[in-house]
């Protein structure tokens, strides 16, 4: 599994291109926006990109996305299906943010702990992890011992719970719950900011290291 991080919108929001270095075919997950620039880079990469995967429903990390697979024609897979509190709300969001006006959209599939979805030949599991809204996933790929963790947890922070419906003591448990079972040497790259380890998380994040 090869991959890319490319930083969209305004808030610089982590948008990653997934791809299988077998097949060339590949999925962006959470593209919030600058739509051109993530076309651009599969051109270069030599990605054809077959789906959308999505954490969450916030706008930096779905705005583009109903755009997105309209002009590929592919599939946008994820989040949980309690996320449609958010993904009905893009365009109150764009409006609140100052983005560029998304329109709501209903993913081809919703996505539940335990379900896997594909990227050409590879597969990554599905974990579901709410708390900083109430239905974020993770996605997991275990022969890379790579995580995509959208907002959940970053390096040396976790993710706000002061959006409606979000929880700090839920989104505590899916940290300790649903990630750190998957191993300390799990690299992960989060919606904003530098990749980490679960292990360094462990070892120093202040609000879910083991000291904390």
């Amino acid at each position: 599994m090869e991959y890319r991080i490319i930083p969209v919108t305004p808030f610089e929001q982590n948008c990653t291109l997934l791809w299988c270095s077998e097949t060339m075919k590949g999925a962006f997950v959470d593209p919030g926006g600058d739509i051109e620039r993530l076309i651009d880079a599969a051109a270069r990469l030599g990605v054809s990109v077959e789906k959308i995967l999505l954490t969450h429903g916030h706008i930096d990390h779905a705005g583009g996305a109903g755009e997105l697979a309209t002009r590929l024609s592919v599939p946008i897979e994820g989040p949980q299906r309690e996320e449609s509190f958010w993904i009905d709300q893009l365009v109150a969001q764009s409006r609140s943010f100052g983005f560029p006006k998304a329109e709501p959209f209903t993913p081809d599939r919703w996505l539940e702990d335990g379900d896997t979805v594909t990227v050409g030949k590879e597969t990554l599991q599905v974990l579901y992890t709410p708390g900083h809204t109430p239905g974020h996933v993770a996605f997991y790929h275990a022969p890379s011992k790579l995580a995509l963790v959208g907002d959940v947890l970053f390096a040396g922070s976790i993710g706000r719970t002061d959006f409606p419906r979000g929880d700090y003591q839920t989104l505590i448990d899916s940290i300790k719950g649903k990630l750190w079972p998957l191993g300390d040497d799990v690299e992960f790259i989060s919606g904003h900011g530098p990749m980490s380890t679960f292990g360094a998380e462990r070892r120093s994040n202040p609000f879910v290291g083991d000291r904390a």
